[in-house]
């Protein structure tokens, strides 16, 4: 493989977002290459929940038979939170179809599928650097590949590189609207391990979720089948670290069904727990998955979004290239379809995320324990504003002691809603982005004011 390569559209990362870009884009009969700084054997194997909601839909570019395979338990249809504060399980319906995955196996599906549309992978890569012209616009990549310097030039560049990307850190924005308000703190840690337990769980039907000891996090159980268990747990970076490792473990040693047990796997990563980017994409730059905050960021989830996000990635850039325009202006509908899709949902989603920094462990458990299952998923999911008369008047006998936060809750579903809406306003060229900044800011504002969260941007 020669030290220079030149491509249409050259994509980083191999991950979900990367392989749907790629497929996208390959299907349209451009050249396209992932650059993937793992081996082939390796490439696919990424830390992950392996819950997959919204298993009924999945964009055209790798269609849903290509990866079905992977989808090893899709008889999960609720959330079971355990709340041992409160000695009680919460047991809440999830809409749509769920599955559990094999992500190991979904990895090599997705690249397999991208190979199948037409796409190269060129393994062993490791990005160092993201090079641009006079103007800024971004021009292609430098990496190393066994010890040796290797380019690329290209139209585009799709960073599926996952959280934190290294290519965000190495490309001058300074004239573009690109989302650089990005720290650390707006992400968490997580670990996971697949095990595999001598009998099946009761509960090979739940997606089972746990507070840890410690207000940083929580624990996550995933039936991928009766007996093989994916077992995991992460922590909010704006928190103190967690020994990871070693609190799993000790949660594992409580519960009987893990007695016996193996460990067949182990793998660590960072995860966004943000709102969307306000703008992924620059002149000649597209950010999708991971590296543009398209996760949910109340439960790390990722899988769905990241595949549509991919996908209109690859077509904006097949649009843009094939118009001769691939400046920022030309790429911005990718952000509109995004939004539209499921950024504004996440949006409104990371408002309850922005609350939890605020609110006592003990307390938000002993709320929760307090509220039918049914009501609560009827709030998180229905999208309207009438759920908190509905709580305070089912609930008025099991949650005495709690009306402050029961309406609190309230309050914050509302100001959660009002930003939905502004998200359904998103602009359709940049210039008018920053107008529709201020305003979301505003209420971002009153979210901070009512829940008394430190500000998260």
């Amino acid at each position: 493989m020669s030290n220079s390569h030149e491509h249409d559209v050259v994509v980083v990362g191999a991950g979900t977002a990367g392989c749907y870009a790629a497929a996208a884009v390959a299907q349209e009969g451009l050249d396209v290459a992932v650059v993937e700084r793992k081996t082939a054997e390796e490439a696919g194997h990424i830390a992950c929940g392996d819950a997959l909601k919204g298993a009924d839909a999945f964009p055209e570019a790798i269609p849903k038979p290509q990866i079905e395979d992977s989808f090893t338990n899709t008889g999960v249809d609720h959330g079971r939170f355990e709340i041992p504060q409160e000695d009680t399980v919460l047991e809440i319906p999830v809409p749509g179809e769920l599955a559990v995955i094999d992500r190991d196996e979904y990895g090599r599906l997705i690249i397999d599928g991208a190979e199948a549309a037409g796409a190269e992978f060129h393994y062993d890569t490791v990005v160092q650097d993201v090079t641009q012209d006079d103007d800024g616009t971004v021009t292609g990549l430098r990496a190393t590949r066994d010890g040796d310097v290797v380019t690329y030039d290209a139209d585009v560049v799709v960073d599926g590189a996952g959280s934190l990307s290294l290519l965000q850190d190495k490309t001058d924005f300074s004239g573009t609207h690109f989302d650089t308000n990005v720290s650390y703190s707006q992400f968490c840690s997580a670990y996971r391990e697949i095990v595999e337990v001598p009998e099946p769980v009761e509960w090979d039907d739940a997606l089972v979720f746990k507070p840890t000891e410690r207000a940083a996090g929580y624990l996550w159980y995933f039936p991928r089948t009766e007996t093989t268990i994916n077992a995991g747990l992460g922590f909010q970076m704006t928190e103190e670290p967690m020994k990871l490792v070693d609190d799993l473990r000790r949660d594992l040693q409580r519960r009987p069904e893990f007695e016996g047990a193996t460990v067949t796997d182990k793998l660590g990563a960072a995860l966004p727990t943000r709102r969307p980017y306000d703008s992924a994409v620059a002149d000649g730059f597209i950010a999708a998955g991971d590296s543009a905050g398209h996760v949910n960021p109340t439960t790390g989830g990722g899988i769905a979004g990241a595949a549509y996000a991919g996908t209109y990635a690859g077509e904006q850039a097949v649009k843009a290239i094939s118009e001769g325009d691939v400046s920022e202006d030309a790429l911005w509908r990718y952000n509109e379809r995004v939004m539209d899709h499921f950024g504004a949902r996440y949006a409104g989603l990371d408002v309850y995320n922005v609350l939890s920094t605020a609110v006592d462990v003990d307390d938000l458990m002993g709320l929760l324990a307090s509220l039918p299952g049914e009501k609560l998923a009827e709030a998180l999911y229905s999208g309207t504003t009438s759920f908190g008369p509905i709580l305070l008047a089912k609930t008025v006998k099991n949650s005495f002691g709690y009306w402050g936060q029961i309406l609190n809750f309230y309050k914050t579903k509302n100001l959660a809603d009002d930003l939905m809406q502004q998200y359904a306003r998103y602009p359709g060229r940049p210039e008018a982005l920053d107008v529709w900044q201020s305003e979301r800011d505003r209420v971002m504002d009153d979210i901070y004011e009512v829940t008394g969260a430190e500000p998260k941007y």
